[in-house]
Order: C-alpha cells, then sequence, then structure tokens
C-alpha cells in the first residue's frame, strides 16, 4: 500500500487555505539555479535597457541563489492575486495604470502573505521559519512563478496565469520546509499573437519577451526620478502614472474568470483626474488624494512633471 507524500498532502491543504484568502494561483518551487532567467537579467544590464534603475545592479549573487536571502531554505511559494477590475475611461482624459488606483497592493499583498503562513504553521507540528516577500527582496519573481507553475511569461514579458490573464501581483514566501506539489505543463498563451509587440507606442518591447524599459511608459512615470528630456516627455502620452496597454491589448485578459480580489477597492476620485487638479495640488491636497496608494511613493514633484507633459501631449492630440 502507498501510502501519500505527506509533503505533497501539505501542498495541497496550503492552496485550499490561499484559495480562501483570495489568491488566484500558489504554487511551489525548490531554489534550483535559474541560468537562463539570470541570463536575461545579465543582458539587460549589459545593454542597458533598465534604464536609471540602478538598484537592479545590486546583489546579483542573491538573484542567482535566493538561499543567500534566507537561511535553511527550502521552498519558495509563489503566490499570485488579480487586480483585475473593470474599468472605463473619457476620451482625452489622463490615464492612471490599474494597480495605482487602489490600495498600495506591497500592503494588502503582505497582509494576505502574513495570514497564510500563519495557516502554514497550523498546518504543521515543527516551528515554520519564513521570510515574505512582496518586491522588498532581489528575487526573479516571474523565473521562480513559472518554476511554481503557476504561469507563463508572454511576450510582453508580463506573467500570464490561467483563467487570470496578467493584472496580477506577485508574492513569495521562503521557508525552511520542504514542499513538494504536482505541477502541470502550461502552454504558450500567446501562440502566434504579437498586437503588444505592434502597438506599444515607444517601441518598449523590442522582440517577444524583450523590454527596453528605458522607453517603457510605466518606468518613465514612475521609476525616473529626474526631469523628463523633451523625447521622454512626448512618449508618456496620457498616462499620468504607469501604463495598461500591453495588458489591455492582449487577448488572454479578455477571457479572465478569476476577477479582482475584493480587498481591492476603485478609489473612483482618482479616475479620469484632470492634470489642471494635480497642478493645482499642495503638499497636504496630494496626501490627501493619493495617500495609501502606489501614486504617493513618486511624491508631488513627480507627478507634476508627469502631469505637465500629459497636459502638453493632450493639447498636441486635440
Amino acid at each position: 500500500m502507498n501510502l501519500p507524500d505527506p509533503s505533497t498532502t501539505l501542498a495541497r491543504q496550503i492552496r485550499k487555505e490561499a484559495a480562501l484568502l483570495g489568491f488566484a494561483a500558489i504554487g511551489f518551487s525548490s531554489p534550483v539555479p535559474q541560468p537562463v532567467a539570470m541570463q536575461h537579467y545579465t543582458d539587460m544590464l549589459r545593454d542597458g535597457r533598465h534604464g536609471e534603475m540602478g538598484y537592479m545592479e545590486k546583489q546579483m549573487e542573491e538573484r542567482a541563489d535566493p538561499s543567500l536571502l534566507f537561511t535553511g531554505l527550502h521552498t519558495i511559494i509563489s503566490a499570485a492575486i488579480s487586480y483585475n477590475y473593470p474599468i472605463s475611461y473619457g476620451d482625452g482624459v489622463p490615464k492612471i495604470s490599474k494597480y495605482a488606483l487602489i490600495d498600495d497592493y506591497h500592503t494588502v499583498m503582505r497582509a494576505k502573505l502574513e495570514a497564510l503562513v500563519a495557516a502554514i504553521q497550523s498546518l504543521v507540528e515543527e516551528p515554520l521559519h519564513a521570510r515574505i516577500t512582496v518586491d522588498s527582496s532581489p528575487l526573479l519573481e516571474k523565473a521562480w512563478a513559472e518554476e511554481a507553475g503557476i504561469g507563463k511569461t508572454g511576450k510582453n514579458t508580463l506573467l500570464k496565469v490561467p483563467s487570470a490573464g496578467s493584472y496580477l501581483f506577485l508574492g513569495e514566501i521562503l521557508v525552511d520546509r520542504e514542499i513538494v506539489a504536482t505541477k502541470v505543463p502550461l502552454p504558450n498563451y500567446c501562440g502566434s499573437c504579437s498586437i503588444c509587440l505592434e502597438r506599444c507606442p515607444t517601441g518598449a518591447l523590442l522582440e517577444p519577451g524583450k523590454i527596453d524599459a528605458s522607453r517603457c511608459i510605466s518606468y518613465l512615470t514612475v521609476e525616473l526620478k529626474r526631469e523628463f528630456t523633451a523625447e521622454e516627455a512626448a512618449m508618456v502620452g496620457e498616462w499620468l502614472f504607469g501604463c495598461d496597454l500591453c495588458q489591455d491589448l492582449c487577448p488572454h485578459n479578455w477571457q479572465t474568470t478569476i476577477k479582482a480580489n475584493e480587498s481591492f477597492v476603485l478609489r473612483q476620485n482618482l479616475v479620469n483626474i484632470t492634470t489642471e487638479t494635480i497642478l493645482k495640488l499642495t503638499k497636504s491636497g496630494f496626501r490627501e488624494l493619493f495617500y495609501g496608494t502606489p501614486i504617493f511613493r513618486i511624491g508631488l514633484r513627480r507627478l507634476k512633471r508627469n502631469a505637465r507633459a500629459v497636459a502638453d501631449n493632450l493639447k498636441t492630440t486635440l
């Protein structure tokens, strides 16, 4: 008689707990080397396609070997949560990426992962040592998510999860316990479709799976700290913060059955906000409108920089 593997049973139990917490997907992987992902990463740095994000050049050894981040690491738990809520913009108005119109995902995802860690601890007898990371450690998140079998990276470089699409936040739990789970091979969801590459307005998507972040609207409006050059200001188009174009155009996102987690409530007062409103904001007004959202992280100066560029671009297109 073959008894079930306790580790496999634990994985099934964790999946159930994750579903109750509203995760769209969860998977488990051993911290094995990821040479292909690391090669893609180092190629990006070599080519200067990371723009002025100097932090990406640091902690390269930890990126290649996550066991350096957590003593006794046996399993990386990758989790995804959806923020794919419906939204519609008026014509000729500034746009804000979906993920920034809700409470900061770092806070929401960390709270969910903390609850999951507590649930896992209740399932095992021995003390569980765990480290939660939500954009806070030098992990190759998409590589580990693929290794865990929860999704596949598309031509637009974003992870696609079955039934959930790519409007997802990722987070990880590093644990000192081996957790084994059956993984189902996932298909290439992009197929022959290349609409994201063809329609990227700045040409940031150079080829399938290869991005020049320095030309990406999300990078320009979120990550870039200095003032825009004239070319950069024109490139941001009508986007005040972030950009969703390559996701909006993706057919895989049109047929999702897993919807946005209920923890993400749309801040309706930020939809269709005008550049005039932003340019008149005081520090206290900025805090009142944006505190608790990802936009608050870039500060009022950079948001006004973005608004000036968008205002000029909208005048040009009207």
